[in-house]
C-alpha cells in the first residue's frame, strides 16, 4: 500500500512523548526517534482482537498477543455484589447467554447480577461455537493474563456514574494485582473514561497513574483537561491536523505533551491518514492489520517526515 502525503497537513508531526505508549517493535518500522521521523502510532487492540475472538475475553487478549499486539483496551464495570469485571455494555444481553439463563430479569443490567451469576454465563458462543464456554473475566483474572502475555493495558472505566466509588475500588484492585508499581505505572497502564469527573477523582487518588479522556473537546477547552489527563482520545472522525497540534501544544499533569489516541479504526488507509495527521495511537478491532498498514508505509521517506529537518 502506498499513499502519498496529505497536502493539507503542514507543520511538524509530534511523536509519542511518554514511554507508556512506546511503539511495538516491528522490523519494517523506523527506530523511534530516528532523525527527521516521528515514530509510528501505536496500534491498540480494542477489547482485545474482536475481529478474531469474542471481545473483552481472555481468549481475545491471548489471540491479540499471538498476533503481536502489545497494547490492549478493555472496559471495567461492577457487579451487584461489588466485584469488578471486564465487559463493554452495561447490560449482559449482547455478549452472553443471559437471556436464556435468566429470562425473567430483563434488561439484564450488569449491576443487577452477582459475580456468581455472571460466572455461569457463556460469553463466547454468541461469537462462534469454537468459543463456547468462554467466561466474562474478572478484572483480577484479566490483569493476571495481561501480565502473563507481557502486554500493556488501556483500561476504560465504563459508565462510572452507575458505580459510585469505583475509582477507589479500582485503584485498590490494581494495587493488589501489582499494577501500581513503578514499572506498570510508568510503562504499561493508562486509565481512560468518557466521564471527566471520574478521571478527576482518580487523579486525586493516584496522580501518578496516566489517564485519558475519551472525547474531542474544542481547542479552547483543552487546557482544563490537561490538568488531570495525559491523553485526549477522540472518535477518529473528529480528528484534524489543526486539532492534533492544539492537543500536542499542551502539557499534561506529568509535564509532557498531551497525546492523542483515536478510535475505532479498522481500515489500513484510514490508519495511515490518521498517522499523517499526527496521532500517537490508533485503537482498532484488528490492531495487527493496522500495525501492518503503518509498517508498509515506513519505507516511504515522506511518511511521517518532519518538514523542519
Amino acid at each position: 500500500m502506498r499513499i502519498r502525503p496529505l497536502a493539507a497537513v503542514t507543520g511538524t508531526l509530534v511523536g509519542l512523548s511518554l514511554a507508556a505508549l512506546a511503539p511495538a517493535a516491528t522490523s519494517a518500522a523506523p527506530a523511534p526517534g530516528a532523525a527527521g521521523r516521528a515514530p509510528l502510532p501505536v496500534a491498540i487492540g480494542h477489547r482485545g482482537v474482536p475481529s478474531e475472538a469474542p471481545e473483552n475475553t481472555l481468549a481475545s487478549i491471548d489471540r491479540a498477543a499471538e498476533l503481536g499486539t502489545e497494547w490492549v483496551e478493555n472496559d471495567v464495570q461492577r457487579t451487584k455484589d461489588g466485584a469488578l469485571i471486564v465487559l463493554h455494555d452495561t447490560t449482559l444481553a449482547r455478549t452472553t447467554d443471559v437471556e436464556q439463563r435468566y429470562p425473567g430479569r430483563a434488561p439484564w443490567k450488569v449491576a443487577d447480577f452477582t459475580l456468581a451469576e455472571i460466572g455461569t454465563l457463556d460469553a463466547g458462543s454468541w461469537y462462534d461455537r469454537r468459543f463456547a464456554g468462554e467466561r466474562v473475566p474478572t478484572l483480577a483474572a484479566y490483569l493476571r493474563r495481561v501480565d502473563h502475555n507481557r502486554q500493556k493495558l488501556l483500561l476504560e472505566v465504563k459508565a462510572p456514574e452507575l458505580y459510585p466509588g469505583i475509582e477507589r475500588q479500582l485503584t485498590s484492585e490494581l494495587d493488589r494485582a501489582g499494577w501500581l508499581d513503578g514499572d506498570h505505572v510508568a510503562d504499561r497502564l493508562v486509565v481512560q473514561s468518557f466521564n471527566a469527573a471520574s478521571l478527576k477523582t482518580l487523579h486525586a487518588l493516584r496522580p501518578d497513574i496516566k489517564k485519558g479522556f475519551l472525547g474531542a473537546p474544542q481547542a479552547p477547552e483543552l487546557r482544563s483537561y490537561a490538568a488531570f489527563a495525559d491523553q485526549i482520545n477522540p472518535d477518529h472522525a473528529k480528528v484534524t491536523a489543526e486539532w492534533v497540534r492544539a492537543v500536542h501544544a499542551l502539557k499534561g499533569p506529568h509535564g509532557r505533551p498531551l497525546e492523542v489516541c483515536a478510535w475505532t479504526v479498522d481500515d489500513g488507509d484510514d490508519a495511515v491518514a490518521l498517522a499523517r495527521l499526527g496521532v500517537d495511537g490508533i485503537i482498532s478491532n484488528a490492531a495487527h492489520t493496522i500495525a501492518d498498514a503503518l509498517a508498509d508505509e515506513a519505507d516511504d521517506p515522506s511518511f511521517l517526515a518532519d518538514p523542519a529537518t
